[in-house]
């Protein structure tokens, strides 16, 4: 009997399919893995979390446009099979079912590696056994599926294997959902990136009325005469609003900064300041509305440039 024809149909069904498969299971088990750094944060992380930018966001939008994409090239290729047994032989086929255990059972391998070497770093107990699991359960499950495939038992069983695609859609649609419950919704993230921005913001100006009393050992009466444009520096503004941030000279050394926040502020969202320029990060923590923060100078600190660069008598 002659072996069956691969038709460039054949090909780009099988690719497409596996592609998007293995991307969509590298994005499950990032979303998955980032859940658990959420749920136990490493404190020794000098990073914090930022659900709404990072790697989080990017594994649901992947999940959401990979789950249907493998569902709909899958079908397509059963329906094949369904007309034609004959494709059931496809060499193409028999390779990507290969491939897929083979890749499944090295992921296994390669990210307990990973994940061991991690533990051994000091990783959390916590962390790192959830992790463990997860990947146990998500590469496992890909390598037993396909392993299975192979030995025809999906096709003896078709009624479990439609009971299984049913399960894993679950699953998937269960994780992506979980994301907004942490994330908040598209229009709780933008109102949470406003804010985010405004604590940026705030802090740069911050920084530059202290350099401001080091330079002349006095408080701006205004944040417009810390302009400089022979630098360049111009004032930021509220992104949301478009209006100036509010500020008030209270004493020599005191002073507060103003601004409106759509949300409260926890400390999963507040700013730090990488350069150490300025503040540590829970003295940003702010109420919905208009918040203003109490500074003060410490002249030990942030002494005067006059004093820590005297000008030499000639």
């Amino acid at each position: 009997m002659d072996k069956p024809k691969v038709t460039p149909k054949d090909f780009f069904l099988w690719a497409g399919a596996m592609i998007a498969l293995y991307a969509g299971v590298i994005s499950f088990l990032t979303l998955l893995f980032q859940y658990i750094n959420y749920a136990y944060p490493d404190p020794l992380s000098y990073y914090y979390i930022e659900p709404f930018s990072g790697s989080m966001r990017f594994a649901m939008a992947s999940l959401i446009v990979l789950t249907p994409v493998v569902v709909v090239l899958m079908r397509f290729i059963r329906n094949d099979i369904a007309r034609d047994a004959m494709k059931n032989e496809l060499w193409v086929r028999r390779w990507a079912l290969v491939l897929t255990v083979f890749v499944a059972g090295a992921t296994v391998v390669g990210d307990l590696i990973a994940l061991v070497n991690g533990f051994l770093g000091g990783d959390l107990t916590t962390r790192f056994f959830l992790k463990v699991l997860v990947v146990l359960f998500v590469a496992g499950g890909v390598f037993l599926h396909f392993l299975a495939d192979l030995r025809g038992y999906w096709k003896i069983n078709p009624d479990r294997a439609k009971m299984i695609g049913l399960a894993t859609g679950a699953l998937v649609l269960v994780a992506i959902v979980s994301g907004f419950f942490i994330m908040g919704t598209p229009g709780e993230v933008r109102l949470m990136r406003f804010d985010q921005q405004k604590i940026t913001d705030l802090q740069e100006v911050q920084w530059q009325i202290v350099n401001y009393w080091q330079q002349k050992e006095s408080l701006p009466a205004s944040l417009e005469e810390l302009e400089d444009p022979l630098s360049g520096y111009g004032l930021p503004v509220d992104p949301q609003s478009g209006e100036s941030y509010g500020y008030v000279r209270e004493s020599p050394l005191d002073f507060e900064l103003c601004a409106t926040f759509n949300l409260e502020g926890s400390d999963q969202y507040a700013a730090r300041s990488p350069t150490g320029k300025g503040v540590e990060s829970d003295t940003w923590q702010h109420d919905a509305g208009e918040v203003c923060f109490d500074r003060s100078i410490d002249p030990e600190r942030y002494p005067p440039y006059s004093k820590t660069n005297p000008v030499p008598v000639r």
